[in-house]
């Protein structure tokens, strides 16, 4: 113990030099959190911490000898490397916080490095309905109005974002966004009856998509014509769930 109040000590009274870093991972991932310090600056001790949502200590290096059997909410998923490099894992969503390394060297310099930790979980297929915009009596025969619903349950943090198949993007000009992308509004004509739309659900880490073809939500007897090979009947109140 006498060790490390030394190196909190070197920290309160010598300079030290800050750098700060942003690491992402996902949920069930290990991440590395990297000691990086000066060129030429020649490790004598250090130690790794946990700053938030909890101060703790969770390894160690000095004399030569790594050491992590400090107990936190890490025990058992903590690994100091030889580099000084600390591995954590499998992650939490909870895990996500501030971290610091305070390294001394030879001559007594210190260096801190503060890493920002933020897990997410990982994004699963979102689900994508059809909502048509009037009745089949009240629109045009030739024409198709839907609103594309695409959500993730219970997960934050999500982007929303739309494809055409075939083309690399939705036309803005032609197609309208609401609730921040997880709405669009179509419009369509008999020359897009086999046109599918993706929906793309992302965080910073990880994505999943899902695809619709919503004309047959407008006029469910072309779907029915289409199943007619597997004698599957479509009820026209079915919109297509992905």
């Amino acid at each position: 113990m006498w060790c490390l109040w030394g190196l909190l000590l070197c920290e309160a009274l010598l300079p030290v030099v800050v750098i700060s870093v942003q690491v992402l991972s996902k949920v069930g991932d290990s991440v590395l959190l990297d000691a990086e310090c000066p060129h030429g600056f020649q490790v004598r001790e250090a130690i790794w911490q946990s700053l938030w949502p909890s101060e703790e200590l969770l390894a160690t290096f000095f004399r030569g000898s790594l050491e992590t059997l400090y107990r936190s909410q890490f025990l058992g998923r903590v690994q100091l490397h030889g580099n000084l490099s600390l591995e954590l894992g499998p992650l939490k969503t909870e895990d996500s916080g501030n971290f610091s390394v305070l390294m001394v060297d030879t001559g007594g310099k210190t260096w801190t490095q503060t890493l920002h930790l933020k897990v997410y979980d990982t994004v699963p297929k979102p689900m994508v309905q059809v909502f048509t915009a009037a009745t089949e009596e009240t629109q045009a025969p030739n024409t198709c109005q839907v609103f594309l619903s695409c959500w993730v349950s219970n997960i934050s943090d999500i982007t929303y974002s739309w494809r055409r198949e075939r083309t690399m993007d939705v036309d803005a000009e032609l197609h309208s966004f609401f609730s921040n992308g997880q709405l669009l509004s179509v419009s369509l004509g008999l020359g897009d009856q086999d046109v599918a739309y993706t929906c793309i659900a992302s965080n910073p880490v990880s994505w999943d998509m899902a695809t619709v073809t919503p004309w047959e939500s407008c006029h469910p007897e072309a779907g029915k014509k289409k199943d007619a090979s597997t004698d599957r009947v479509v009820p026209e109140t079915e919109n297509p769930l992905v």
